[in-house]
């Protein structure tokens, strides 16, 4: 980054934020170990039209060879409806076909997705998160 003339640096940090917030392309050998995690609170009334919507965008998962997302349903305590873990990373196999399975379906992508999805949701967090065990990740903090 110091390398980098002044001008240059935000849009180079811009670039590389960006590429945090999306899923990364793995190669099809390699086990996904970065999950993605989504926690919801749903907008009253849009429970039934929340989960409808997953079973869909689940199915185009399968198509394009996308294991579907881990649901969890609120049962008792914090106030968030579901919770999805899903793989943060794709193959560039899977990559290609999301898209098109999504079309097929006629579900909304880009800005109409953004703007679809969030008449659903009152509230939401995600985060990533490294799958791992304590032993391997203690590993990690040997020299």
């Amino acid at each position: 980054m110091r390398s980098l003339p002044l001008s240059v640096r935000p849009a180079a940090l811009l670039v590389a934020l960006a590429a945090l917030a999306v899923p990364q392309q793995v190669r099809a050998e390699e086990a996904p170990s970065r999950k993605l995690v989504e926690i919801y609170r749903i907008a009253p009334g849009q429970h039934e039209a929340f989960v409808r919507l997953l079973a869909q965008f689940d199915e185009a998962s399968k198509e394009a060879g996308i294991p579907p997302r881990e649901l969890y349903v609120h049962q008792d305590g914090a106030s968030w409806d579901f919770m999805l873990i899903q793989n943060a990373d794709y193959t560039a196999e899977q990559a290609a076909k999301i898209g098109p399975a999504f079309e097929k379906r006629g579900l909304p992508r880009g800005a109409r997705f953004f703007v679809e999805f969030r008449k659903l949701i009152a509230e939401h967090s995600d985060t990533f998160v490294e799958k791992t065990t304590a032993a391997a990740w203690i590993k990690k903090l040997e020299p």
